[in-house]
């Protein structure tokens, strides 16, 4: 088996394999890699087109009539993008800025209203 290498990363694309990897119990050194496996497999198949993967991505093929290797890779592009948007995704200031109050559990499991409206 061969050992590590260090390597330099972008940040942005450290962050995300930090994301992603957290919802896979990876770090984001073992996203990064498992991401390069994907990679390495999808150029040696020889069945997987990127056009038709290129076309689901932009919603005008169909995920279904796709193969296993192309479906791996829409599917870690949509889980890429869902890790971004649920990065950005900050309800609770967004309502607080709308003036709204909002239910949630809080750490014991209870639920809890916040807001500025909260009685």
């Amino acid at each position: 088996m061969a050992g590590t290498m260090p390597t330099r990363v972008d940040g942005e694309l450290f962050e995300a394999a930090r994301a992603a990897g957290a919802t896979a119990s990876r770090s984001a050194a073992q996203q990064l890699a498992h991401w390069a496996r994907l990679g390495r497999e999808l150029e040696a198949s020889p069945t997987a087109s990127l056009v038709d993967i290129r076309r689901v991505l932009e919603g005008r093929g169909s995920y279904d009539d796709l193969g296993e290797h192309e479906q791996a890779v829409v599917r870690n592009t949509w889980d890429e993008e869902i890790q971004k948007r649920r990065a950005a995704l900050n309800l609770a200031r967004r309502f607080q800025e709308q003036g709204r109050t909002w239910s949630e559990v809080d750490d014991d499991g209870q639920v809890v209203t916040r807001g500025e409206n909260t009685h």
